[in-house]
């Protein structure tokens, strides 16, 4: 095996590197995040302020928003997610109520919503996947959730193929549904500003989630 030197001087210093010229085999091709921050915000040192090794708070100033963006440290370790297919989980209302809560039934199957500020997954930032509480499809990863202040849970994209959307009879708003069941999960708003890949902020009931921990078995 050779090396092959090369000298750099960057500004004020000349450091020699070594390189082998036989690479190591490589098991996995590298995957780039699919997601990144929008690089038309500044950021400067005092944004980040790195008092946990899981998530890191950001502080942040945006057009129409003040708060806290959660970016996780960690990459999802999770298996692949097995999707349900669109509809392909039917029940009536009797079934629906024998196995949900009332509070599930109401908020599921009778589109309600629960007060801001009370769900339990509102202020959560575990690593796992958020799953349909009525029919346990995968619905959303927690990579994709975020501090909106809103209060309620918000997630700025859901897995592919997962979530329906359906303007509401007003016509004011989108109502957003899990594709498997139709349990009713919230609605969906674009354009508020959020410093998020899509800017979009699904607005979900904690209640109609059930989260799985990264490290589960379910």
């Amino acid at each position: 095996m050779g090396f092959n030197i090369i000298k750099s001087s960057p500004i004020s210093s000349t450091k020699t590197i070594l390189f082998a010229t036989t690479p190591k085999p490589t098991l996995f091709k590298p995957v780039s995040p699919p997601h990144s921050l929008s690089t038309s915000i500044s950021f400067n040192k005092s944004n980040f302020r790195f008092s946990s090794p899981e998530l890191v708070p950001i502080s942040l100033s945006v057009s129409g928003f003040s708060g806290s963006f959660y970016k996780s440290n960690r990459t999802f370790r999770g298996s692949v997610i097995a999707m349900a297919a669109p509809g392909s989980v039917q029940k009536s209302d009797e079934e629906w109520r024998a196995i949900l809560s009332r509070e599930q039934f109401r908020i599921l199957r009778e589109k309600g919503t629960e007060y801001p500020g009370t769900g339990e997954y509102d202020k959560f930032f575990e690593e796992g996947v958020y799953k349909c509480a009525g029919c346990g499809t995968p619905l959303y990863k927690s990579t994709t959730k975020f501090n909106s202040g809103c209060g309620w849970p918000a997630f700025f994209e859901g897995l592919p193929g997962a979530i329906n959307r359906t303007p509401d009879p007003d016509g004011r708003r989108i109502e957003i549904t899990c594709a498997a069941c139709g349990g009713h999960l919230g609605h969906v708003f674009k354009g508020e500003g959020f410093p998020t890949p899509t800017d979009e902020r699904h607005c979900v009931n904690s209640i109609s989630l059930k989260f799985v921990p990264a490290n589960s078995s379910l």
